[in-house]
């Protein structure tokens, strides 16, 4: 007969992607993992694998926790440009917990993605599905009369996620919140 899970592996998977995402991989032992997920070494490779098959696992949680919340405001029906501002200024004035933290999938494309192909597939897919959003919603602008004439909503698109991953890299210094502003309001003038 098989053993029943004494544990919840899904509230287990996102204790991980916390504990991932405060640290990082290489800070993250697989002692910690045991101490915050609150199971035995074994149970965490019998369920999820190695460590780095669970920082996959908790990057893709990620992934598909913030994605589609992030960018349903570009595809309501409307005006677009007032939706990619506030994507663009939220990015900004995130509070100063939230630019400590900086993004998962940033964070992994920063630590891991140099020397990681499976992370590198993983943080690329991520980012062309953020300027892919981008670029959906900047056509609508464009459609919509929204852009001045001239622009290339699929340029814009690119610029605007290279400036958020750089805001979340850059928010995570003490003046970081200042620099973010001030360049996200940059960015933005482009789409006037």
């Amino acid at each position: 007969m098989a053993r029943t899970k004494e544990f919840d592996p899904d509230a287990a998977l996102q204790a991980a992607l916390e504990l991932f995402w405060s640290r990082g991989y290489e800070a993250t032992s697989m002692a910690d993992l045991v101490e915050r997920l609150g199971i035995a070494r074994a149970s965490i490779y019998a369920t999820f694998g190695s460590k780095r098959e669970l920082y996959q696992r908790a990057l893709d949680r990620y992934c598909e926790q913030r994605d589609p919340a992030q960018l349903l405001a570009l595809s309501r029906p409307g005006p677009v440009l007032p939706a990619v501002r506030e994507l663009v200024l939220g990015y900004a004035s995130a509070d100063a917990e939230e630019r400590g933290r900086g993004c998962f999938v940033t964070n992994t494309a920063v630590e891991l993605a140099p020397h990681d192909a499976e992370a590198a597939r993983r943080v690329g897919a991520s980012f062309d599905h953020l300027e892919t959003a981008l670029t959906g919603a900047l056509l609508r602008a464009e459609a919509q009369g929204e852009l001045p004439a001239g622009r290339d909503p699929r340029a814009l698109a690119r610029m605007l996620m290279v400036l958020l991953q750089g805001i979340r890299v850059v928010g995570k210094t003490a003046d970081g919140a200042t620099r973010a502003r001030v360049a996200a309001e940059q960015a933005l003038a482009l789409l006037d």
